[in-house]
């Protein structure tokens, strides 16, 4: 078995949050928040609505997903020995198309919905793993 690898709690946590900063400007009304309601097939009101009903349990569960991800993607960006930007954000580019663009185009395309919908939602998670990926070699 490989020597243990050390992971930098503070590092996994400033890109756990990176992440989340990602997602809220891609799915911002200013870049593909707009695109994003229309492929879900909701108006603002409806977005309005769920709001109400409260998204925090959401933006909850995502961070704590992003903060799996994170650490899963620190200990990935180690053992591939990246630490510059651009080979970290190689490395998530990587366990992007391996794990993310796959099993999301599985799921794309047993639920019919619209392939706006998929390319929104995988590139924003493209974008995501490529800023984790950069900071956690360079942190």
């Amino acid at each position: 078995m490989a020597s243990k690898i050390e992971i930098s709690l503070a590092a996994v946590l400033m890109a756990a949050a990176a992440n989340m900063a990602v997602g809220a400007v891609w799915y911002s009304p200013r870049l593909l928040g707009k695109r994003w309601l229309a492929a879900m097939g909701w108006s603002p009101k409806e977005l309005a609505r769920r709001r109400q009903q409260g998204l925090s349990k959401a933006y909850g569960g995502t961070f704590l997903v992003s903060l799996v991800l994170a650490y899963f993607l620190a200990h990935v960006v180690k053992f591939m020995g990246a630490s510059t930007l651009l080979d970290g954000a190689h490395v998530g580019f990587w366990v992007w198309l391996g794990f993310v663009a796959t099993t999301s185009l599985g799921a794309y395309l047993f639920e019919g919905r619209p392939l706006a919908l998929y390319l929104i939602n995988a590139g924003g998670q493209l974008a995501g793993l490529l800023v984790m990926g950069g900071l956690l070699a360079v942190v």
